[in-house]
């Protein structure tokens, strides 16, 4: 038996019956554009930001006893994966009411545009042709982040509850032209190879060093280019949830999207269903790793 919550265009949370301490998250992939968003900027554009079909390569978590939690509305109206204070001036209407509201923290992300209000799909495309208020800011606050940020974060409480321990998989997708990775460079004649699978596990701080080496030998195994933290190292959703030392392990994963689609259609290519049935496998490698490091904590 699976238990579904859905919030209305906000999350998805399936949970099966005597769930293992396994939670795969995918913050990305929603489709629901909410009314409000009044964007300018083509659509099939903006669409281009979604990590497509990650939820559904992932959709079999339940039914190998893991969680799954996913988001419904685009990363482009709001970016979970992003500290709650990285707000850009630059697309605020005046500034911005610290005292009613308290400090903002813009990071280089918000620099860069991708925020936790994202101004751009790309460097010299903007998303807008107006600028966003302090109220709308908090609404997407209120409405959607917190909202995800507290399953999220009710979820693992109870894992960690009724286990002691949790793996969080937070999972990604990304563009190939994203894919470089900046060390240990592996060349085709004078071009460097994209990663197939980028896990981070901010530099080892996140995540038991077996697990993060376990999810790459499983991937390099399946013939696939793995790096750890290069290009990606994770953000919000892993650093907020992980303490390792405690047993609370959080990864974040990123697939290369061309493995599996057409990044300019955005249609599904003929290695689809490979590609999904190999995730469907990582989750069933991941339950029974948890299955194995349960017995061996209630064996202490």
């Amino acid at each position: 038996m699976i238990k579904k919550i859905v919030k209305d265009n906000v999350l998805e949370l399936l949970t099966p019956e005597n769930a293992l301490p396994v939670i795969f998250d995918s913050p990305h992939s929603g489709t629901i554009y909410p009314d409000d968003f009044r964007y300018s900027c083509a659509f099939d554009e903006l669409r281009k930001v979604e990590d497509a079909y990650v939820d559904d390569l992932f959709a079999s978590a339940p039914d190998q006893g893991c969680i799954l939690l996913h988001a419904l509305f685009p990363r482009s109206y709001i970016d979970v994966n992003r500290a709650r204070d990285d707000i850009d001036p630059m697309i605020l209407d005046g500034s911005w009411p610290e005292e009613q509201l308290g400090s903002i923290a813009p990071s280089k992300r918000s620099d860069a545009g991708i925020g936790l209000i994202p101004r751009l799909i790309r460097s010299g495309q903007p998303i807008y042709d107006r600028d966003i208020s302090a109220k709308e800011v908090m609404n997407r606050i209120c409405t959607y982040y917190e909202p995800y940020h507290d399953t999220l974060n009710d979820t693992l409480k109870e894992c960690y509850y009724n286990h002691g321990q949790y793996w969080h998989i937070n999972c990604h997708s990304m563009p190939m032209s994203s894919a470089m990775p900046k060390r240990n460079l592996k060349l085709i004649g004078n071009t460097i190879k994209p990663s197939h699978i980028v896990l981070g596990d901010l530099d080892g701080t996140s995540c038991s060093h077996d697990f993060t080496l376990s999810l790459r030998n499983f991937w390099q195994k399946h013939g696939f280019r793995v790096t750890v933290n290069d290009p990606f190292k994770g953000v919000e959703l892993i650093s907020r949830y992980a303490q390792p030392t405690r047993r609370k392990n959080c990864i974040q994963i990123e697939i290369n999207r061309s493995l599996y689609m057409n990044e300019t259609t955005g249609e599904k290519n003929a290695n689809y269903e490979v590609i999904k049935k190999i995730c469907t496998e990582m989750i069933e490698f991941c339950a029974k790793y948890a299955r194995r490091n349960a017995t061996q904590i209630a064996a202490d």
